[in-house]
């Protein structure tokens, strides 16, 4: 059984990536901890197979604002442990119960290898759960998530799923993608992704002025590399016709 389930990385001063390198790389989302002046910020919480908050290093009585950039299990896992729930207006609802059809969580109950090291005695991935996380605020295009010395606009990139997300810090070109681009091979035949609307997504990221992006996987990108892997599905999704 490992001694710590989620692995961690200073990205910058104010930046730490969370991953669970136990599990099976399928579902092996990136979790962003950003510390602001009066607030900090996490993208996404994680399966949800062992506990986060602990590992998540915010000052007593400083908030925590977490956001999902999506419902797919692997980013909402461990919503349900914190107070402040943000998450897109498109899956508001089914936050509150979190039903397999929006998360995909029975998924994971079938996943050969689901995990390579077991988080405790006993743990069967055929129990797999997710905790009900109803959402404290519905985020919308153009809201704004403040951190009080930065602040992330919210943008909606549907495509890999319908409620797919992202966070924009435009003065700093700070861009949190959800897994509506990262730098790993990109998903679009989920029962709801939705490769014409994916394609307009990779329009617009195509477009955005970003200085460095940080995906829901993978590892991070600067703009000419989110722009190649937005013209490169761009023309594989072309080729299909």
């Amino acid at each position: 059984m490992p001694q710590q389930w989620f692995s961690k990385h200073r990205i910058d001063p104010v930046t730490t990536m969370l991953t669970e390198p136990f599990v099976h790389d399928f579902v092996r989302a990136n979790v962003w901890h950003v510390r602001g002046r009066d607030a900090d910020l996490l993208v996404d919480t994680g399966m949800g197979i062992v506990p986060l908050a602990p590992y998540i290093d915010t000052p007593a009585g400083k908030p925590l604002l977490v956001v999902a950039t999506h419902i797919h299990l692997d980013h909402v896992g461990s919503l349900h442990e914190f107070e402040h729930r943000a998450g897109p207006e498109h899956s508001a609802e089914a936050f509150a119960t979190m039903p397999d059809e929006a998360t995909y969580a029975d998924m994971f109950r079938d996943l050969a290898d689901a995990v390579t090291s077991l988080p405790r005695p006993g743990w069967k991935a055929a129990d797999y759960a997710i905790e009900p996380a109803p959402l404290t605020r519905v985020l919308r295009e153009n809201d704004v998530v403040d951190l009080g010395d930065r602040q992330f606009r919210i943008l909606n990139l549907p495509g890999h799923s319908p409620d797919s997300i992202g966070l924009f810090d435009e003065a700093d070109g700070v861009f949190f993608s959800g897994d509506a681009i990262y730098d790993s091979d990109l998903i679009d035949d989920l029962p709801d992704s939705d490769r014409v609307a994916y394609c307009r997504t990779m329009q617009r990221l195509l477009e955005l002025p970003i200085r460095l992006g940080h995906g829901g996987h993978g590892p991070s990108f600067d703009r000419g590399r989110m722009r190649d892997i937005a013209a490169r599905y761009l023309e594989d999704t072309e080729a299909l016709g």
